[in-house]
């Protein structure tokens, strides 16, 4: 097979979308015949800077290929780690072409409105030589793991909310309640949502000692910076956003309250479970959400919003409705996968239903037996492995595990099952390495809500 004049080789196209064209197992294609070298810096709060070097081709014949490689490197990089200046070191004409396609009026608007509000500044595009490339600067940090006195952890989903109350460890009284936050305009009803949750949570206990919350969306500190379950609040009223979680908290009493991303705190729970680190977690639900911990299970300060980094170069491929963009994480890797290959499969379905209806539909299809719904599924487990090995460049991981409503079933069954034996035929070395796994009995104890319990440290 061939893109952009590489020739890759996959054994395993997806039967639905033979089209697809692997990231991963195209970019070491493309390596193999790279020499010039370049360096890319993205730069972060606190003036953290993670530097990337590689290699490009660097002539007439190749000039496509090498923009089409740093353009879908650096949108990788900056979904994966966050930032708010990107340096491109080494080669001026990429540099100034991406330049063009992240700013107000490119093809990247989307990208650049969304850091500008995460960090509160334009994004820049810095075009500089290859030895003035900046120095990098990394940290990381501990992550929960606190679990002694009285605890309450508050999961705030999108369609519900999950609340428990956790004394030394062990969960006494735990519930989940409907709301529809991402249809409200008034912060103050999520406002209200939360402080029911924690007051609920805090009558089942004799006093309450911290707070730890686990939601969705990208944090400086407590503060949701861009987060899905406000869409509908104006930026006007953003300042209430920002500190909902502290004052929510207030309501409570004068006790420490730390708030995280949903992604990280799911892998925190496998790193709690488990008793390991290294540990990438994936749930495939209403989008793809994604967190990490390293070896040290520590967080290393990244945004991991993986549903918006690409895994697919096919140029045919889906866009995403919110972001524009064309091969992302959230269309291979969310309810929005099944939908997408269910009518290739021919299952046809009603357009009446909500997307988690229709996802209901096929899996009630392949707890019955049906075919084309294991196809479906098969698909995913097949792009999954591919994307596996790409996120493997990035990320160093020991333990991958999945989970999320799309996993559930026989569905998440053959998901996993296919998983393995696309990686194991295709990326021997890379099975032995990496373990794909659904949740295990205890990391399922632990539960988000309890691993988010943990998150404050209590003073001494």
């Amino acid at each position: 097979m061939e893109y952009l004049g590489i020739t890759y080789s996959m054994k395993h196209a997806p039967v639905l979308d033979p089209d697809f064209i692997p990231f991963g197992v195209w970019m070491d294609a493309y390596q193999a015949g790279a020499k010039q070298p370049i360096a890319i810096a993205v730069e972060r709060d606190q003036g953290q800077t993670t530097v990337r070097r590689t290699r490009i081709y660097g002539t007439e014949e190749m000039r496509e290929a090498d923009y089409r490689y740093v353009e879908r490197y650096v949108k990788f990089l900056l979904w994966s780690i966050g930032g708010f200046r990107v340096s491109v070191c080494g080669c001026p004409e990429i540099g100034e072409r991406l330049k063009r396609a992240y700013s107000p009026a490119g093809e990247r608007a989307f990208d650049c409105d969304f850091f500008e509000k995460l960090y509160e500044r334009p994004l820049e595009m810095v075009s500089l030589p290859l030895d003035a490339c900046p120095e990098p600067m990394e940290s990381s940090r501990p992550i929960g793991g606190h679990l002694d006195g009285c605890r309450i952890g508050f999961d705030a989903g999108g369609s519900d909310r999950k609340v428990s109350a956790v004394i030394d460890g062990e969960c006494v009284y735990s519930e989940e309640v409907v709301w529809h936050p991402k249809t409200q305009a008034d912060p103050q009803y999520h406002f209200d949502g939360i402080v029911a949750a924690l007051k609920t949570a805090a009558s089942k206990m004799p006093r309450v000692d911290a707070i730890g919350v686990s939601s969705a969306g990208v944090f400086i500190g407590n503060a949701p910076m861009v987060a899905s379950l406000f869409i509908k609040v104006p930026r006007s009223r953003w300042s209430e956003v920002k500190t909902i979680y502290d004052r929510a908290g207030a309501e409570i009493g004068d006790v420490p309250v730390v708030v995280a991303n949903d992604g990280d705190v799911t892998a925190l729970a496998g790193a709690m479970g488990m008793g390991v680190g290294s540990i990438m977690g994936m749930a495939m639900g209403t989008s793809e959400a994604v967190g990490y911990v390293d070896k040290e299970k520590n967080v290393l300060g990244w945004i991991s919003e993986l549903a918006f980094a690409p895994v697919d170069l096919n140029e045919a491929a889906m866009a995403d409705e919110w972001s524009t963009d064309i091969g992302v994480g959230c269309k291979y890797f969310s309810q929005d996968a099944v939908i997408k290959l269910a009518p290739r499969a021919g299952i046809e379905l009603d357009e009446g239903l909500t997307p988690a209806e229709k996802l209901k539909a096929v899996q009630a299809l392949m707890e019955a037996g049906d075919e084309r719904a294991e196809q479906v599924f098969s698909d995913i487990g097949t792009y999954l492995a591919y994307t596996v090995s790409l996120y493997a460049h990035f990320y160093e991981i020991k333990h991958m595990m999945v989970l999320g409503r799309v996993m559930s079933g026989k569905g998440g069954e053959t998901i996993l099952a296919r998983c393995l034996e696309v990686l194991a035929d295709e990326f021997p070395a890379l099975s032995q390495s990496v373990q794909v796994m659904l949740p295990d009995e205890r990391t399922r104890r632990v539960g988000q809500s309890v691993a988010a319990a943990s998150l404050p440290a209590l003073s001494k």
